[in-house]
């Protein structure tokens, strides 16, 4: 049972994950080192309070033992209070030191924390006289009132403790917080926001050292990719003109099969030289949506009909959306033909609202693509992406990206089936938005609207 409970534990211990703020783990360090503090401080003051105490009881017992002599040998009679000669209950280390020739105070320490004080002298005669008193009430009261106090300290004090780390938490929180919004903002595309500029403060510390460094390392990333962006877009251009002339010098060469090869060679030149041209404009972030209104599933039906008649088309729920007809007709194709080409019929796509998915039944998305997302010139695995580029769901993410629009990926699997269990298919789904974009990365467009709304 002990070995069950222990396990039990471990497994709870193992899910939770607390999550804690800075503000929280700052308070709870400044409050425990401040309860470390106070309980230490209240230590030595109740010890020394406690000590002094003792020590002005002794010294007091040792005046009345003296002055109790002194009666004593004048008079020959005990007449001084608590005073005795020769008393048993005489503690053994004080008697032994009066033997010796010498008065001495003793603190006995009784159960329940009480002490006792004797004072102790020898006689003329041989004898010892000794008096004995106990801590007095007033000054165990004193000594109660003095932890009292002390107790109600320290909890002040780990209560200030915690609410300056609070405070001075919530403040070195609030700042990394938007440290961290800015740099997502960066991360998004956004490149005139600057992480230094909003987390202001006039205080400098570590978080402007951490922001500055963020803001450079954002600026020299920014200039390697507009750099490579540019170099692919030059190369990409400078290759337009001699494509368009071999495919129109091969378009001249007599019919055979020689010349069909070289033709379907040079229009898949022309068509990668193009899908180049269009990752290099929507890297540059500068493309713009031209907005309508369309019906979105009769707008997909007619455009999938008349590019592929094999692909099955189910309208669940028809929706009004604003969007770019051509871009979304981009996106569209791009994601039947990776699905036509690396999946396996029947491709499907099903409209639903404003969601658009598209499903083939082929080995699925490699895993990479699932963690990752589309990367251009890298296919995946070879089991789903044997031929292409890469740049075709590229271009579809990017698409989807202008019209403010979430492209996701996923393999479909048996329910509770585990992840070495192969897919029975891939699924891409576009999300169109509820409003026409207007925070893309790129600006729409609104054109001039007729009377009646346009359709698709």
């Amino acid at each position: 049972m002990r070995e069950f409970f222990r396990r039990l534990v471990a497994a709870v211990a193992r899910r939770a994950r607390l999550r804690t703020g800075l503000r929280w783990k700052l308070s709870a360090a400044i409050a425990l080192v401040g309860a470390l503090v106070a309980v230490a401080l209240s230590l030595v003051v109740h010890n020394a309070a406690r000590v002094s105490m003792l020590d002005n009881a002794r010294d007091l017992a040792d005046e009345r033992i003296v002055v109790a002599q002194r009666n004593y040998e004048l008079s020959g009679r005990l007449n001084f209070p608590n005073a005795q000669v020769d008393d048993p209950a005489l503690p053994a280390e004080l008697r032994r030191k009066v033997e010796g020739g010498r008065r001495a105070t003793f603190v006995a320490d009784r159960p329940g924390g009480a002490s006792d004080i004797w004072a102790a002298v020898p006689l003329n005669d041989g004898h010892v006289m000794s008096l004995h008193t106990g801590f007095t009430d007033r000054s165990s009261d004193i000594l109660k009132d003095l932890d009292q106090a002390l107790v109600i300290g320290s909890i002040a004090v780990v209560l200030g403790g915690s609410a300056l780390g609070v405070l001075i938490g919530g403040q070195l929180s609030r700042r990394l917080r938007k440290a961290a919004a800015a740099a997502n903002q960066v991360a998004n595309g956004e490149t005139e926001v600057r992480v230094r500029d909003a987390i202001g403060g006039v205080v400098r510390d570590e978080t402007d050292d951490l922001a500055r460094a963020v803001d450079a390392m954002a600026d020299t990333l920014q200039r390697r990719l507009e750099a490579e962006r540019r170099v692919t877009a030059d190369i990409a251009h400078e290759l337009r003109t001699p494509v368009t002339g071999l495919l129109t010098a091969a378009e001249l060469l007599p019919p055979g099969r020689p010349t069909e090869l070289v033709l379907d060679r040079a229009k898949a030149m022309r068509t990668l030289v193009e899908d180049v041209l269009e990752v290099a404009r929507l890297d540059s972030a500068s493309e713009r949506a031209e907005l309508q209104d369309i019906m979105l599933g009769e707008f997909v039906t007619r455009r999938v009909t008349a590019k592929d008649p094999d692909v099955q088309v189910r309208v669940v729920h028809e929706s009004e959306v604003t969007t770019d007809p051509r871009r979304l007709e981009r996106v569209l194709f791009n994601l039947i033909t990776n699905a036509a080409r690396h999946g396996r019929p029947p491709v499907q796509v099903t409209v639903e609202g404003r969601v658009i998915r598209v499903r083939d039944h082929g080995p699925g998305f490699p895993e990479a693509l699932l963690a990752e997302g589309p990367s251009r010139f890298r296919t995946g695995s070879a089991d789903r992406a044997g031929r292409g580029h890469g740049l075709g769901l590229t271009i579809a993410a990017g698409q989807a990206r202008v019209l403010g629009a979430r492209l996701t990926f996923r393999n479909i699997r048996p329910v509770g089936a585990p992840a070495q269990v192969p897919s029975e298919g891939a699924v891409a789904v576009l999300w169109l938005p509820e409003h026409a974009p207007t925070s893309t990365g790129s600006y729409p467009m609104l054109p001039d609207r007729p009377t009646g709304p346009p359709r698709g």
